[in-house]
């Protein structure tokens, strides 16, 4: 049995209800449908969602040395999935695809937001 209870069952089992909690229980702003109304305003707000081939860890002087033609070897094997990133965040890996003549990446796998959270605490 859930721990959790409605503002319904709270007032039913005898626990003092503001004005405001009551007011929201009779309009139906519960705090569920509070919750979907604040996700809703962040619904359209852009992100930049990346797709990251490597990466490599050079010198500045074999930075400034790089010349049209140069190959820089990534810390990547060829055929491993790509990163996905969204605001620079580990969110997913996947493979390229072609749609429609223009390349786009097919999800293969999802990064739990338990391994999210723990890869944003590492970089504080």
């Amino acid at each position: 049995m859930s721990d959790f209870k409605t503002l319904g069952e709270q007032s039913q089992q005898g626990v003092t209800l503001s004005s405001t909690q009551r007011d929201a229980e009779r309009s139906g702003d519960t705090p569920v449908a509070s919750s979907r109304a604040s996700l809703e305003r962040v619904m359209d707000i852009p992100v930049r969602i990346s797709m990251e081939v490597g990466s490599a860890e050079i010198s500045v002087r074999d930075l400034l040395d790089l010349r049209q033609g140069a190959v820089v070897e990534l810390e990547r094997q060829a055929g491993e999935p790509l990163d996905v990133l969204v605001n620079g965040s580990l969110v997913a890996r996947g493979e390229v695809v072609v749609v429609n003549d223009q390349l786009g990446i097919r999800l293969t796998e999802l990064v739990s937001p338990a391994d999210r959270a723990r890869a944003l605490s590492k970089e504080e």
